[in-house]
């Protein structure tokens, strides 16, 4: 609840504790004496609201302890009562989570909050694994796909993996891949890490995550694909951009250098913090 009241004496609002006994009311008096702040001259309610702190450790609580800048984006500003006065509500929540006294960093992008540090899923570890690594990627590109109003796959082996305390495939739209071409060509696109469709349910974009893995298994998939009009992209940590220009360089990978792009998981985590931004602004116009 965002704020809490006191009612003086005198007020006309009824009160809870009517339908209890004299020594009941008599027994809560006494157990509240020095907590309720009463102006015993006027009939006023004095309120005493949430601040924006408590705002976003109440919509991380509210989501199991931890949150996307994202989802903070979207849930903080919507509690009632609380005072966002900034024209710059975003960073200050920003600002409000790099707080150590109360929030600590998982991945970027995602914060948790100290309280709830030993109760994380085990997907939400301050140390994850790297097959941990590849499914939160896989995930914010689903949720970026889907704020773009594309339609998103990813391959049925992966989507019992969790993702933010959730199977990865509660996120996607397309069940079942759809048979956009010849069926060989078909399955060796179902194992495409994500792939976003267009509304004519044409492959938009492939995408592949690469934490550790050798890139040339992307580059070899994404040849396959080289006669449809779509992108191509590679997904990993910043560090492994020079091996990604350098592989995809190979005479091999020629007819798709051009439209394979490199992007850091850093830019993906900002991007969909940019993309629920723009959703929250939107909610907030609409009023």
């Amino acid at each position: 609840m965002a704020c809490s009241y006191n009612l003086a004496p005198g007020h006309a609002m009824a009160c809870p504790y009517d339908s209890q006994s004299p020594a009941q009311r008599s027994a809560h008096r006494a157990s509240t004496r020095g907590q309720n702040s009463l102006d015993r001259s006027s009939s006023r309610v004095i309120l005493r609201c949430m601040n924006q702190r408590e705002a976003v450790v109440e919509a991380m609580r509210a989501n199991g302890g931890y949150a996307t800048l994202g989802h903070l984006y979207k849930e903080a500003l919507q509690i009632p009562g609380v005072k966002w006065e900034t024209k710059t509500p975003f960073k200050s929540i920003n600002r409000i989570v790099q707080d150590p006294k109360f929030f600590f960093r998982i991945r970027p992008g995602l914060w948790a909050l100290l309280e709830a540090k030993n109760k994380l899923p085990a997907d939400l570890t301050k140390k994850p694994k790297p097959e941990s690594d590849h499914t939160y990627y896989q995930g914010l590109l689903v949720e970026l796909g889907n704020l773009r109003k594309h339609q998103t796959f990813v391959p049925k082996q992966d989507r019992g993996k969790a993702f933010l305390g959730k199977p990865l495939g509660s996120s996607v739209t397309v069940e079942d891949i759809y048979q956009f071409t010849f069926p060989d060509i078909v399955q060796r696109a179902s194992a495409v890490d994500v792939i976003w469709f267009n509304e004519r349910n044409f492959p938009l974009e492939f995408i592949e995550v690469e934490n550790t893995t050798d890139m040339n298994g992307a580059f070899l998939k994404f040849v396959l694909f080289d006669a449809f009009y779509a992108k191509f992209r590679v997904v990993a940590p910043a560090a492994r951009k020079r091996e990604f220009e350098s592989k995809l360089a190979h005479p091999s990978f020629l007819s798709v250098a051009k439209r394979t792009m490199f992007t850091s998981y850093d830019v993906v985590a900002d991007l969909h913090t940019k993309a629920n931004e723009t959703i929250a602004l939107e909610q907030r116009w609409a009023g």
